[in-house]
């Protein structure tokens, strides 16, 4: 029995439902066709709109959030591998290895620390903020089916007191009717039962009208205390939210800027005691003639003939590429030799210019050169001579010449730099380079310079042996 009891409520309860779902539909199907009123209240679709602009913040909030952690686990991740990189490359011979193991230790545990307070200080917060969302958000909606409920009462029984005469007028009929076949006596019991059961359909509409508004004010009274409430808390929830992180986040790099500091420290001091291997400085990469395009520089000039000049002019006066001072020997001139003030006859090879400016040349003159340093000496020519393609015409006879063809300016090397190429020269701090034109302006390659290195020359004068290419930022101009 009490089973059956129990699916004799349940159905009537399943019953119930359907109904209340089938008169709020026919109740929203009627206020869209403009057929029935609607409730509206305008306060209350304010918060509802403040609501959800709320919730898709916080929401946003709360992702970005944990985007933000899973960054924080990632760079933990990456500044651990780092660390134990360190560690392994670290040999056990070296100074500061157990500071350097303890550093790494010390790192580790900063990262786990800082993770597990922002999930404790901001993710968990932010999730018990968002918490509350969803417990509102039904009571809205809820609130949404109780007024249309509220609105269905209240046509149903404003259509029962409208239609109160149409009722008489039905009422009337039955007893017309009624007069032929019942007694005199009977007629006037059956209007008054007609009547009852008229008024008990009207009393009981204004039941459900005072129930249905009695629970739709309840639920409207809560919510329109509540929705003002949450809208205002969100300034003091961000606020507590980012001090957290931005205060977390400032202690964190704090102490990982100290765990950095003693971290060089340790490697200063390993620099220290090997500091004969330390990393020398490497020269930009040449770009090889026969298999890749090279880019031409810009010529400068004052310093490089221009393009199709292989005989190259000596640079205009005071110009750091001067030519340097020259002391000329003199000796007995022997017969037929060239009388001062003559020309040198010319090269067909040969710039005009060059030509006169070597005839017009004096013996016995000498030139002096803005030199960029007073360390190093004079270049002594016994005779004086024209070099006209790398040849050397005396104009005095017996002679030699101290200078590579086309010199312009001289270098000194700052770093040792260890060849790579058989076309490249190798250099120690201190070396000399006498700087020279490329043969083919094609082939020079942006921050590389030919040259010849000083002792080499004075020592071959071969010019085809000594010279080659250097990378120019190894060196610094001297003169």
């Amino acid at each position: 029995m009490a089973e059956m009891g129990s699916k004799g409520v349940t159905a009537g309860k399943i019953a119930s439902n359907v109904q209340k779902k089938l008169t709020r539909a026919q109740e929203k199907v009627l206020q869209k066709l403009g057929k029935a009123d609607e409730t509206k209240d305008e306060q209350f679709e304010q918060c509802v709109q403040n609501f959800n602009k709320q919730l898709t913040e916080g929401t946003r909030l709360q992702k970005d959030l944990r985007t933000y952690l899973a960054s924080v686990k990632a760079m933990h991740e990456a500044s651990k591998k780092l660390n134990e990189c360190l560690q392994e490359v670290y040999e056990p011979d070296w100074p500061g290895r157990d500071e350097a193991s303890k550093i790494a230790e010390n790192n580790d545990l900063l990262w786990m620390d800082y993770h597990q307070k922002l999930v404790d200080q901001a993710l968990l917060t932010m999730d018990t903020y968002l918490g509350q969302f969803p417990d509102i958000k039904s009571r809205i909606a809820k609130r949404g089916r109780k007024l249309v409920d509220y609105d269905s009462a209240r046509h149903h029984y404003e259509s029962l007191q409208t239609a109160k005469k149409k009722d008489e007028a039905k009422i009337a009929k039955p007893v017309s009717l009624l007069e032929k076949a019942a007694p005199q006596w009977c007629q006037g019991k059956l209007q008054a039962h007609l009547v009852a059961q008229t008024n008990l359909l009207r009393n009981q509409a204004e039941e459900e009208l005072i129930k249905a508004q009695k629970v739709f004010e309840e639920m409207n009274v809560d919510l329109q205390e509540e929705l003002p409430s949450l809208w205002n808390s969100r300034v003091g929830f961000y606020v507590n939210t980012f001090q957290s992180i931005a205060g977390l986040e400032e202690n964190f790099h704090k102490e990982m800027s100290k765990l950095n500091q003693n971290l060089n420290d340790v490697l200063i001091s390993l620099e220290k005691q090997h500091g004969s291997n330390t990393f020398t400085v490497k020269a930009q990469p040449r770009k090889k003639t026969k298999l890749f395009s090279r880019l031409r520089r810009k010529k400068n000039s004052d310093n490089v003939p221009a393009k199709g000049n292989k005989s190259p002019s000596p640079p205009p006066d005071g110009s750091p590429a001067a030519t340097p001072e020259i002391r000329v020997n003199h000796e007995p001139e022997p017969a037929g030799a060239a009388t001062p003030g003559a020309t040198l006859p010319k090269s067909p090879s040969q710039p005009a210019e060059a030509s006169e400016a070597a005839g017009a040349q004096e013996p016995g003159e000498t030139t002096t050169s803005e030199a960029a340093s007073s360390s190093l000496p004079a270049v002594v020519v016994e005779t004086f001579s024209a070099t006209v393609n790398g040849t050397v015409e005396s104009g005095s006879g017996a002679g030699r010449l101290d200078l590579p063809p086309g010199f312009m300016f001289k270098v000194q090397a700052q770093h040792d730099y260890t060849a790579t190429d058989t076309d490249e020269l190798q250099l120690k701090a201190g070396d000399v380079v006498l700087v020279i034109p490329f043969q083919n302006p094609e082939e020079q390659d942006e921050g590389w310079l030919m040259g010849v290195k000083e002792s080499d020359w004075n020592q071959h004068k071969e010019l085809e042996k000594c010279r080659g290419v250097f990378p120019e930022n190894f060196t610094e101009r001297v003169q």
